[in-house]
């Protein structure tokens, strides 16, 4: 009796495998072509099912609550949030940065006539003398203004389009959120279905580079994010406390401004500066010039505060990036991706480092996890050296207050005993 054969799907040649690798690579990239207007918020709404997981995972487990209707109870909720924002405050905000915008735009054609009078006068400060006469000051703004106003025209340009186009922005958005939904909604609550990818024989590989880069989406969203929203929310009592103009406007810019190192925020401070400056109001009655340097001053002292004491609570080297590499991915993913690309460049950067790192291994037959784990990215943040001291003291007040308590519970319940 002859046993039947069966036919098996036949294996493809080298030739086959690298003639179909390019043809999807060449239709991948037609699709990132064609359809690229699509790509950020597709891009945003994985971001947004990775950062809103947490959220009913929880409820899940504390409440019993199935997680179809959870997410749907949390979408409910952002969804309310995100119309009651855009109704209240959205297009407020955006009027006002446009205003301030167009502002430092009419008064910068003044700055020449400005300097030229300020070349005349002569400050001081107990034992210290400002004599600007020494000083070629209308030259030196000629030059800033040939720096500026291409930036200005830039921005004004993108805050109008984005101003014109609200109700488009508005449908992305909406789009975002519900596919962010469909993702999470998906998931039924396993964290490792949000992004699931099985390539036989890299299975180990794919679960080790999920765990680097939840490492680093992790200190960007829960750290950068956090850092971004305290800096608008110092700059809004720090501006308006000072009676500059336009400060809701100017601390949305101080918060972006944290996006690119070294260049942002120089353009804040010079911001910052020239609204105090042809503003016409001051406080103490201080002089303009006096009083930009004041302001201008103030922004300088906060961001130290944030850089020594909250970055490096928040961040420490969570990203593990130059910040001069971020400045170049901020500029290319800006043309790439707009004003999206500008916020997560960041992360992005990091992310293609960790995947550049793991190719180059891999070309050159090197265990790629044995030489990234020693370059891991923290899972808590440095202290800088000269601030160590004074984390120690807080740290020893922590313990104190804590050994405190604890004696007086037992205390009390000594007495309760003896009653």
């Amino acid at each position: 009796m002859h046993s039947k054969k069966i036919e098996q799907s036949p294996t493809w040649s080298s030739t086959t495998k690298l003639v179909v690798a390019l043809v999807l690579i060449a239709l991948f990239a037609f699709f990132i072509v064609r359809f690229n207007n699509i790509l950020a918020p597709l891009f945003f709404a994985f971001v947004l099912a990775y950062v809103l997981y947490p959220i009913p995972n929880f409820f899940k487990e504390k409440l019993k609550i199935s997680w179809r209707v959870t997410v749907i109870i949390i979408y409910l909720i952002l969804l309310v949030l995100f119309l009651g924002l855009i109704a209240l405050g959205g297009f407020a905000v955006t009027d006002q940065i446009t205003s301030l915008i167009r502002f430092i735009q009419f008064e910068l054609r003044d700055l020449p006539f400005f300097l030229e009078e300020l070349s005349l006068e002569r400050y001081e400060f107990g034992g210290f003398v400002i004599d600007f006469a020494e000083l070629d000051l209308v030259s030196l703004g000629n030059q800033l203004l040939s720096m500026i106003q291409p930036m200005l025209s830039g921005l004004g340009n993108l805050v109008g389009s984005l101003a014109g186009s609200a109700a488009a922005l508005i449908g992305w958005s909406l789009f975002s959120i519900l596919i962010s939904y469909f993702i999470l909604s998906e998931t039924k609550g396993k964290r490792n279905e949000l992004f699931k990818i099985n390539i036989p024989g890299y299975n180990v590989d794919i679960k080790k580079m999920g765990g680097e880069l939840s490492r680093t989406w992790n200190a960007f969203l829960r750290g950068q994010l956090t850092i971004i929203l305290i800096t608008i929310i110092l700059y809004i009592g720090l501006l308006g406390a000072l009676g500059v103009n336009f400060y809701y406007g100017l601390a949305f810019i101080a918060g972006f401004a944290r996006f690119v190192p070294y260049v942002g925020p120089f353009v804040a401070w010079t911001t910052y500066g020239l609204v105090s400056l042809f503003q016409g109001t001051t406080i103490f009655g201080l002089e303009p010039f006096p009083y930009a340097l004041l302001v201008i001053g103030v922004a300088w002292f906060a961001d130290v505060i944030l850089d020594n004491f909250v970055v490096p609570r928040l961040m420490g080297d969570a990203l593990k990036v130059h910040p001069a590499a971020v400045m170049v991915a901020v500029i290319i993913s800006a043309s790439l991706f707009g004003f999206v690309g500008v916020l997560l460049a960041a992360p992005v950067l990091a992310t293609t480092k960790l995947i550049g790192q793991y190719v180059f291994y891999k070309l050159f037959d090197i265990d790629p996890w044995e030489k990234i784990s020693g370059d891991r990215i923290p899972t808590e943040p440095k202290i800088p050296n000269r601030l160590k001291p004074v984390f120690r003291f807080f740290h020893k007040i922590k313990i104190n207050v804590t050994n405190w308590m604890r004696e007086k519970k037992i205390l009390n319940k000594i007495l309760r005993k003896q009653q």
